[in-house]
Formats: C-alpha cells, structure tokens, sequence
C-alpha cells in the first residue's frame, strides 16, 4: 500500500525519505514486507508527506497498527481448541476430499475461500468437521480454532460475541479487541489475510450470525457447519451431508459396539443399520445402547425398532436422543411451518407437492410454498427438482408424534379425512381423462388441482400413486367405499397405459371388495373382471384369470350386467389361449364378440376380435389370424367413427404390430416392416410403453434381419431390450439384448 501511494505521488524512495524525514532504507523495508508494524509516529509522518486524508489515511494507519499488534500476539491456550474426533468415524470418504480440496483452492483477489456444510439433525455435521479438521490440521501450522456457534439454541452466539472469542483465540489482547462489530470483523480479516489458520464455526444460525466471520481472500480458511441452507452467502463452497449408504452406516453401528460385534448376527445389524435410516445420531445411539448392554440381542432390538410407534423412544441412550435433535429444528419454525410440517405426517404416501401439503395444511398454496421453503431449509424435509417433498423415516415419525401431541383427536380425524377425499376426488378426476366419454370436466372443481391434459394427468396419477392408493385404503378401512369404488373404476382405461404398474392388483382388489359392500353386482363384476386383466396383461398367471372370471360372470349373470358377461368370455378366452386350448379360446372370444356387437360397443368389439386372431396365430393360421385383424382395422378406421378417439389411438398400433406379425410369418417382410413401423411410431407419438411395443420392437428386429438391414436390426433389438427390461420381462430382455450387438 505504501509503495502504491508513493508511485501514485510520483515520489522516489529518496524523495519521500527526505519529505518525510523517514530513512530510505526503513521505507525500503515496509515496501518489501520486512518492517509490517512501523511506530505510529512513522506512519503519521509518511501520511503527511504523501498528503493523504480520509479513508486513504485511515487505512494506513490501521495497517500499521494491526502490524504492531501482530508482533505481540501470542495464542492463549484453550481459547477456541478444535475438540477431539470420535474414534470409530466411519465413511465420508467423498467428503473428506473435498475438505482437502478446500485447503488449497484459490479464489480471486479479496474473495475467502469458505466452506459450507448443510444438513439435516442427526447427519453429523459437527463429527464430520471436527474429523475434517483434524485430517487437515498439518496445512495450517498457525492453528485450527472451533466456535459452536449455537445456532439452534434460544440464545444463538452473536456476531461481535463471537468475533470477540476468535480474536482472543488469535492472541488479540481484551485491550486491542476494537469495541464496534465492524472493526472486529476488519480486524479479524486481516488477521486471516495473513495467517495459515482454519476457523470451524459450528451450528450456525443465520447468515448475518457468520458473514463478519468470513475471510476477505489470503492465507486464512473458514469452514461453517449448520442445519440451515444459508442461501444468502455468495461464494462459498457449498456440501450437503445426506444419509450414510446403508453398508457405510452397518461398518459404523460394528465399529461403536466393537469386539461384541462378533456375537450379533450380521445381519441384525444391517437390518438395525437400515432401521436408523442412515443417520449417524441414531446409529450412535442404537450402538451405545448395545455396548452398554451386552446381554442385549441385536436381532431383540431390531425387532423394538421396527414398531414405528416405538421406534423414536428406542432411539434413546442417556443424554442423546435423536427426537431432541429433531425438536431443536421444529422449536425454530414459526407457528404456520410447525402446523403444516406435523399435518403432514397424515399424507400416507412417501411425497408430496405443494397442492397436497397445501390441503394437508388447511393454508393457501403461496403460504404452503413459504412453509415448504422453511422445512427444507432446516432439513426437515427434503426437496427435488421436480418439485416434490420428502421426509426421513425417522423425521415422518417425529412429525406424526408432535401431530399426537398437539392437534384433538377430531382435529386429527378431519385432517386425515381431508386429505383422503381430496386424493380420491383427484384421482378419480385425473383416471377419467382416459374413459370414454369423459376428459376435460366442464366445471372444473376449484378445490382441485387443474389437470388440463391427459398428459398431466397421467404425471399426476404416476407421481402420487402413494398417495391416491393409501386413500383408497384409508377410506376402505373407515368404510367410505362409494369413493373407492369411483376411484378404482376410474383407472380402468389408464391401467392400459401403466400395464406393469405394481398396484393394479391391490386397486382393483380394493374395487371389488367396495362394490360387494354397496351390493353393486355389476360393478363387483366390473372390478373382479379387472382383477382378471391384471392377472392376463402385466403377470401372466392363466389360471387366476380363469378364477376371476369365471366369478365376474356367475355374479353379472345374476346381477344382469351383460357387457361384463361378454367382458368374463373375453378374459377366458385369454386364459384359455395362454393354457395353450386354442379351441376354447376362439370359441369363449366369439361369444364376447357377437355380444359386444348387439351392445353395439364397437370399442370392446375390436378387442374381441383381436382376441380370436391371436388365437389362431399361435395356431400357426395366420391367413386366418391375418383377415380377423384385418377386420378390427377396419372398424377402427371406419369413415363414420363409432369407436371413442382414445380407444382407437391405443388399438390402432396394436392392431398393426398383429398384422405386421402375420406378415412376416407369411413371408411378405416389406409390408410387415411397414406395418410394424407405423405401429411404433404410433405408440412413440403417444409416449406409449410396455410389453406389446417391446414385442413389436422384437419382431421388427428379426424381420430387418433377414432382409439384411442389420443396423435397423441392432437398433430394434436394442430398444426391445431397454423396454422388456423396464416391463421386468428379464428373460425376454436377456434375449434381445445379444442380438443388439450381432455383427
């Protein structure tokens, strides 16, 4: 700085000794850095000579000064002393690299490096910056200083409180400690600029508690732990601490309860390891309690901690207790975030969005985004990019007991059932977009979120399925079945979409069991008719499909249902094909066929006819199979529709991958070829996916084969691969997936 103003006056060193009355050679020294702490009087006199007033004056005289006081510091011992680390620290292994990347990163001229660790309570935070530290501890021969900063406390550290204590640690004097915030904060930076020293500020509050705290570039680093975001602070080196994976997390409970690790079954273990969730905290207290104990079976406690309703009691031992590291967060949200954040254990799926929480918290949804944004900030919930919410198990479990404690019992009882008749009403909605005959609802209902395509509402329906399927039980337990029956008949259309949708079974299953309380023959029919699909289309089990529908049909001929008569033959003819009695098949699909037609279900009628050509395919008659889809596609194409538009768009490529097989099994590959092209790109425009187009991708990838377009060939047997993979079929995908790379 000296020689900047020197230059800046257009002096020499000789001109400004002899102005000044300085000698050259002491001038000398304080440009090159080897006199830092020149008297007062010196100063003053260069000051004078250089003319410089205002902050230029000031600034110069303060770097004098903090000079000299730099010369006397000495570190008091214990002030500010980094604490040990535990001995079994356990994984972080990525982490720990990056704290060493932190020791030597550069940044650009007067901006600190400054590390920043986030995460929710019980992620060890704290454990992980003290291990750190002390893994980092050689690189900084100046010295590592640890604050808590007692973020979570009624009565968090100051800013000026806690600047007084680093300043201390650093060997400033009470006397030299200057008594305003900010010429702590510029004293204390200028120690830093110059120092190898690591300051650790644990449990931070707040960004304006740690910003004077920062380091203004230099030597000095700064590493801040806490459960808040701190999304205010600019520039620093951002790390989330998550859960530890769950072999991290087995390899840390062995390590606490050492040498009687030997005597638990190892499994035990894992399945307590899984039970914490991951959290450091929690597996510190399940393995202090079986140290303590060592007449205690790990499998015994296992078996406590899979109560849900035990579990945050289990998870005690002394003076730890992982609901009280939980509770320091929740004492810190304001009254609105606390009732959402409890209220929200009565979701019963994994997630929610912002409409859901919105409901589950009886507030606007621009207050439900505000209270969203303080749960995650203190890691009480965590975020996506797709704008979904998530609880750690334990966290959940923590939210429902605080809903125990502080929300009536009848406040508890309208809560859940808001939340369950909002689900059922939405899901019914969103299912409805793919029934014939309904859609867009011309009133849209206000209270429910707007699905203004199918589209939507087929995201809607897939990323809650959670939670619309755990309303549906739900109301069934309370015995609300008129919803769940709506709802389970809703899905009817789009379970086609979702084929191999692990829930089917138990939606239908729940379907059934509402219409035979309301005594709805027909629509108990209805749904053991569904019930009979799910064991057709996604799982293959012929005989339960002959089961179901041999029970529709005894209870629709009772109930007079004809369309789910036709709708039973039709199921048992695909059984019976499946059971490889074609005769059977051809005959029970006839029946269904010439009934839908008297209906005049044209809809139902196609398949029904596809029903008999698959029939006499896999008899190896495919001119006869050949004319029969032939028939159904020309019914789908008929110039007066009497098909519904969303039926016709989901036969269609069916119709033509069965055509396209035929084809080829006749020889005649050009027109298969084109044929089963339509049919995926029809199903590609319709981001449709599952079994019947990894079948068409199959028999695309042999028919290029034979007529030598071995690339389109690789490329089908590919997809057919990725899609059979993703539908489960690991045989069919096992078999493709050699024929992608064949030469």
């Amino acid at each position: 700085m000296l020689r900047g103003h020197r230059r800046a006056a257009r002096l020499t060193l000789e001109r400004l000794a002899e102005a000044s009355g300085v000698s050259a050679r002491t001038l000398s020294d304080m440009e090159r850095g080897r006199s830092r702490g020149p008297q007062q009087r010196t100063v003053t006199a260069l000051a004078d000579a250089l003319a410089l007033e205002g902050a230029a004056r000031a600034e110069l005289l303060d770097l004098a000064r903090d000079g000299r006081l730099r010369g006397h510091w000495t570190r008091p011992s214990g002030l500010c002393e980094l604490p040990g680390a535990v001995p079994d620290f356990t994984g972080r292994a990525a982490e720990l690299v990056w704290m060493s990347e932190l020791v030597y990163a550069e940044s650009a001229p007067g901006v600190g490096v400054v590390g920043l660790v986030t995460g929710a309570a019980g992620l060890g935070k704290t454990t992980f910056a003290v291990r750190a530290a002390h893994a980092v501890r050689p690189s900084f021969p100046e010295g590592v200083y640890f604050l808590d900063l007692l973020g979570m406390s009624q009565r968090p550290v100051t800013a000026d409180e806690a600047l007084r204590h680093v300043l201390r640690a650093l060997g400033v004097g009470d006397q030299d400690i200057p008594a305003a915030t900010e010429g702590r904060a510029s004293l204390y930076r200028s120690v830093l600029r110059d120092r190898r020293v690591l300051v650790v500020l644990d449990n931070a509050a707040s960004e304006e508690q740690v910003r004077p705290l920062l380091p203004a570039g230099g030597a000095g680093r700064a590493m801040i732990t806490t459960r808040r975001l701190l999304a205010g602070l600019e520039g620093v080196r951002r790390l989330v601490l998550g859960p530890l994976p769950l072999p991290e997390a087995t390899h840390l409970l062995t390590g606490i309860i050492g040498e009687r690790a030997a005597t638990d079954e190892e499994s035990d273990l894992t399945r307590l390891a899984e039970l914490c969730g991951g959290l450091p905290l929690a597996l510190r207290i399940i393995g202090n309690r079986l140290a303590s104990r060592p007449g205690w079976a790990a499998g015994e406690l296992a078996a406590r901690l899979a109560d849900e309703e035990r579990r945050l009691d289990q998870l005690t031992a002394g003076d730890l207790k992982i609901a009280n590291a939980f509770g320091m967060s929740y004492e810190q949200l304001a009254a609105p975030a606390r009732a959402l954040f409890r209220r929200l254990a009565a979701v019963p799926g994994p997630d929610v969005d912002a409409d859901l929480a919105a409901v589950a918290g009886r507030m606007p949804v621009k207050e439900t985004w505000d209270a969203l944004d303080d749960l995650v900030d203190l890691g009480l919930l965590q975020d996506s990019t797709a704008g979904r919410y998530r609880f750690h198990d334990l966290v959940r479990l923590f939210a429902r007991e605080r809903l125990r404690e502080e929300e009536s019992p009848a406040r508890r009882a309208e809560l859940a059932d808001r939340v369950t008749a909002w689900l059922l009403r939405t899901a019914t909605l969103a299912g409805r977009w793919f029934e014939p005959g309904y859609g867009r609802p011309d009133r849209p209902d206000p209270e429910l979120p707007s699905l203004a395509s199918e589209e939507e509402a087929e995201r809607w329906l897939r990323a809650n399925v959670d939670n619309w399927l755990g309303a549906m039980r739900a109301a069934a337990a309370r015995g609300r079945y008129a919803p769940v029956l709506d709802c389970a008949e809703s899905m009817h259309w789009f379970s086609d979409r979702w084929a191999h949708g692990p829930h089917w079974r138990e939606v239908f299953t729940l379907g059934a069991e509402a219409a035979a309380a309301l005594g709805d023959l027909a629509q108990q029919a209805a749904q053991l008719n569904y019930l009979a699909w799910v064991h057709w289309v996604p799982s293959r089990d012929p005989r339960a499909v002959l089961r179901y529908a041999r029970e529709a049909l005894e209870l629709a001929e009772r109930g007079g249902a004809t369309a789910q008569i036709a709708w039973s033959h039709q199921y048992a003819a695909g059984a019976a094909r499946l059971l490889g009695r074609p005769a059977e098949a051809i005959a029970s699909a006839s029946r269904a066929a010439e009934t839908f037609r008297a209906l005049g279900d044209m809809d139902s009628y196609v398949q029904s006819l596809a029903s008999i050509g698959n029939s006499l395919r896999e008899e190896g008659r495919y001119t006869e199979a050949l004319r029969q889809f032939r028939t159904a596609l020309a019914v789908i194409d008929d110039e007066e529709p009497r098909m519904a538009p969303t039926v016709v768009a989901h036969c269609r490529p069916l119709g033509l991958i069965r055509i396209g097989q035929c084809l080829g099994h006749l020889g005649r590959r050009p027109e298969a070829i084109a044929a089963l092209t339509a049919a995926i790109a029809s199903l590609d425009a319709q981001r449709l996916t599952g079994f019947r187009l990894a079948e068409g991708l199959e028999t695309l990838g042999a028919l290029l084969a034979d007529e030598g377009r071995t690339d389109g060939s690789r490329r089908a047997y590919a997809r057919a691969a990725e899609v059979f993979a993703e539908v489960g079929d690991t045989e069919a995908a096992g078999r493709c997936r050699p024929l992608s790379a064949q030469p």
